[in-house]
């Protein structure tokens, strides 16, 4: 048995058996492919929410792992860097991964992100008529912004939908959290995982000029390139 198991001061080992143990409700049914199971739980405890990723048999491969590890443990990974680079995320509180008569398991628990929306429920919802062009600009170029930090750390997201984007637009200041960090990975170069980003994002916003304008002022302010050039 190989296990990697770390846990956040911030939740002691009572409220984790009890998060671990709880039914949930699926917010991702388990879902069959890299050759195994892999679902997402939301679970109420104390008065919190969280989200529990849990699989079985669900891998990738990589020179380091030519024979498979699960994508949960990228995903903590990758959580940790964004972390550390100052990007906001969910806060990672527990991972676990085993492997068991031959087959890989893995468990991690993330914190919701309460007050956020994503960016998907806030075009449904119609936010972006509501706040105002200005505001609007101003949510794009704080996601830009996050991004760029990202990348600039030599990280691709590599799954950049608008479901996977918050915002926090309650206060002056817009805060932006990215999430599912299952198919991020370090690049070679900070160069190479901005393209691939900018590439996704352009395709996949559906933005008017002005607003895909907004999102690379933000991203240029930090990622000091011509974005442009990179799609």
């Amino acid at each position: 048995m190989r296990q990697v198991c770390s846990t956040s001061p911030e939740i002691n080992a009572l409220a984790l058996e009890r998060i671990l143990g709880a039914p949930g409700e699926w917010v991702e049914p388990p879902n069959i492919r890299r050759g195994g199971e892999s679902g997402v739980l939301r679970i109420e405890c104390d008065g919190q929410t969280f989200y529990k990723k849990q699989q079985s048999g669900h891998i990738f491969r990589s020179l380091r792992h030519p024979f498979g590890y699960p994508t949960v443990a990228r995903e903590a990974n990758a959580l940790e860097a964004a972390t550390s680079l100052g990007v906001l995320t969910p806060a990672l509180l527990h991972r676990d991964v085993r492997k068991l008569d031959g087959v890989w398991h893995a468990v991690m628990i993330t914190a919701a992100l309460d007050g956020y929306l994503s960016l998907e429920d806030y075009y449904a919802r119609g936010l972006a008529t509501s706040v105002g062009t200005d505001r609007h600009h101003e949510i794009l170029a704080a996601y830009g912004r996050a991004l760029a930090t990202f990348n600039r750390g030599r990280w691709q997201h590599g799954c950049l939908y608008l479901k996977h984007v918050f915002v926090d637009i309650r206060a002056s200041d817009v805060k932006v959290a990215l999430l599912d960090f299952e198919k991020s990975r370090k690049r070679f170069s900070a160069t190479k995982a901005s393209r691939h980003d900018l590439r996704q994002v352009k395709r996949r916003s559906n933005w008017t000029d002005a607003e895909w304008l907004a999102f690379v002022s933000g991203y240029s302010s930090v990622f000091k390139v011509d974005v442009l050039r990179r799609i």
